[in-house]
């Protein structure tokens, strides 16, 4: 059976290309919205963070009708550390968009997934997007799309795909670079032409591949994924089994069936091959497993999901200011919450730490495990989180660590600059040329060296530089590379609220995190200082009232801004020895020992071990 009347296809990218902004325009030209309706932009993330930050962190579906045929569409993430949710899209559709950005050309992660997809044997439209751009450079960036096809073993099919010229803000799609086009006529014939129809047994036993889950309080469970061979209908018994894990196989109904029809799910009773639907009724289905009927129960494998990078310890808030603001202070609740966030994150990692308290918690990056504190804490839960740590393997008894590849650009002023950094943290360049009037450099780092940097990136280029990174597999053990922080902290020694006087005193030893009249406490980081080692510092101070007038007496106490840092500045800041508090209406950096002569004490017998 071959479905003319439907298309399944992804959208891939890097982040920041214009995915979203894309598909906004092919809903509006797919007569999915009224003439008169007020929709927001990029109306498909519909995530409060994905809203504030300007990104796509899950992978949403949707459909539009072109020419009586139904065009399933898949938003993926751009963004390196949700790569899982990319790979396990992959097996909805049978055909991509690769979007590239008109002047930046191909970036780390259009490499990462274009590789997921050609390994798939998809078929690609290269969309050449914000061709409107003043800098956009259309004829190279074709050429280095070409060359990334070649690059990445193509067949002769995939190297010879249509390229569409794309204005995903204006909505205009034409096949020459000299022509800006009027609407999106264009790309919605290259997906019909060139993107096959799905195809398979419909008189054979049901094959439904989970590719993601949801989740309704009414419902419970819901799983989505694709029809692969069969047909499902609403109260049909099945048989769920899982190829990896032979364990899984238990009978179930399907209670509801829906199908994506642009931003609502329409209820339908049946669904045949090729069909992308939801389903509720099923209480522990989960990613990877396979619905199938029970005359024929043969599962389909699954993607392998790239294994996490980098682990953090996720603990129970033991603060002086604990279960002040949260809702969710126990071991119990955040073990809960950690474990329910596995069922709809295969790329993340969770088990139980040395105690009760302790949770070690791996993901992809840095991002992906702020995504998930900063979603906890803004359903109410406290807890405390360590520094990232790299996650090694052994391999024929040869240690190996994660490597990321940098790409940087940068305004030719900050060169300098950027590569004495990255030379200090070791990284090994790998090329670096013009484009413009700005200077493009790549670099292999390994992971546990690129920590921070992102930071001090941004200070270094004053905000003009454009970083990138990828992971990028794992190589041998580079011994004998290390880096320290190097500065410390300047720690508070006193409980209490923080005065201006006792500010005005501190901010000579460094720069402030907070400012006064702010509640601190015993071991609380309240500042950085420039120099390595940490200074404990009473900024809850007052000053003595007394008879006798003194010469700075009316003296002004002007106070310099405190330095706010967001949960990715604070997890890319702390030391091995430092944590975060993290509560629903405040991040606090403190140390893990709080008793200031209890830390000293650790800290001289470390150094003493050290040296012996």
């Amino acid at each position: 059976m071959v479905r003319n009347d439907l298309r399944n296809i992804a959208i891939i990218a890097h982040v920041d290309h214009g995915k979203t902004t894309l598909v906004d325009q092919m809903l509006q030209q797919g007569n999915v919205f009224r003439d008169n309706q007020q929709v927001e932009t990029r109306v498909m993330d519909s995530n409060d963070l994905e809203r504030e930050r300007g990104i796509t962190i899950l992978a949403k579906n949707t459909a539009v009708h072109y020419n009586d045929v139904k065009i399933n569409i898949v938003d993926t993430p751009g963004h390196a550390d949700f790569g899982g949710e990319v790979e396990r899209s992959m097996k909805m559709v049978d055909g991509v968009l690769l979007l590239v950005d008109a002047a930046e050309g191909p970036m780390p992660q259009t490499r990462f997934v274009l590789e997921k997809a050609l390994a798939l044997n998809h078929r690609v439209i290269v969309v050449i997007n914000k061709i409107d751009k003043p800098d956009a450079r259309l004829g190279e960036v074709e050429d280095e799309v070409l060359e990334l096809l070649l690059d990445l073993d193509a067949t002769d099919e995939q190297i010879d795909s249509p390229v569409i010229y794309c204005s995903g803000r204006a909505g205009t799609a034409s096949l020459s670079p000299d022509f800006p086009g009027e609407d999106l006529k264009p790309l919605f014939d290259a997906i019909l032409n060139h993107i096959p129809a799905p195809e398979g047994d419909e008189d054979g036993g049901l094959q439904l591949l989970v590719s993601s889950i949801d989740y309704n309080d009414y419902v419970g469970r819901i799983g989505i994924g694709r029809v692969d061979r069969g047909g499902v209908r609403v109260n049909e018994d099945i048989v769920v089994k899982n190829y990896h894990d032979s364990e899984t196989n238990y009978r179930s109904k399907i209670v509801s069936i829906y199908q994506f029809d642009g931003l609502n799910r329409a209820p339908v009773e049946t669904a045949t091959v090729g069909d992308i639907v939801c389903f509720s009724g099923v209480e522990n289905i989960t990613i990877g497993d396979t619905v199938t009927s029970p005359l024929a129960p043969t599962p389909l494998p699954f993607v392998k999901i790239g294994e996490p990078t980098i682990e953090m310890t996720f603990s129970v808030n033991n603060s002086p200011f604990a279960g002040r603001e949260g809702k969710f202070v126990t071991s119990r609740q955040l073990r809960a919450r950690l474990y329910k966030e596995l069922l709809r994150d295969v790329s993340l990692r969770v088990s139980d730490g040395v105690t009760t308290d302790e949770f070690l918690v791996a993901g992809r990056g840095e991002m992906h495990l702020a995504i998930l504190i900063e979603n906890m804490r803004r359903e109410g839960y406290e807890l405390a989180v360590s520094s990232p740590h790299v996650l090694y393997q052994e391999v024929d008894g040869v240690r190996m660590e994660p490597v990321e590849k940098v790409i940087i650009d940068v305004p030719e002023a900050a060169v300098g600059s950027v590569m004495e950094k990255m030379g200090a943290r070791h990284a090994e360049l790998i090329t670096m040329g013009l484009r413009g009037s700005r200077t493009r450099i790549e670099y292999i780092i390994p992971t546990r060296l690129f920590f921070g940097y992102r930071s001090q990136f941004m200070t270094d280029t004053r905000g003009e530089g454009i970083l990138n990174s990828v992971f990028d597999g794992y190589r041998p053990y580079k011994s004998g590379a290390s880096l320290t922080r190097l500065t410390g902290s300047l720690v508070a020694s006193e409980d209490g609220e923080s005065t201006a006087y006792g500010c005005y005193g501190a901010q000579d030893r460094g720069a402030l995190f907070i400012g006064s009249q702010t509640q601190v406490y015993e071991g609380m980081i309240v500042g950085e200082n420039p120099k390595q080692g940490d200074i404990p510092i009473n900024v809850c101070k007052k000053k003595h009232l007394t008879a006798i007038r003194s010469t700075g007496a009316d003296e002004a106490l002007i106070l310099t801004p405190p330095i706010r840092m967001s949960l990715e500045e604070a997890i890319e800041y702390i030391a091995p020895d430092e944590l975060i508090e993290v509560t629903p209406k405040n991040i606090r950096l403190r140390k893990s020992i709080l008793n200031t002569e209890l830390r000293l004490r650790a800290q001289a017998r470390q150094k003493k071990e050290e040296n012996q």
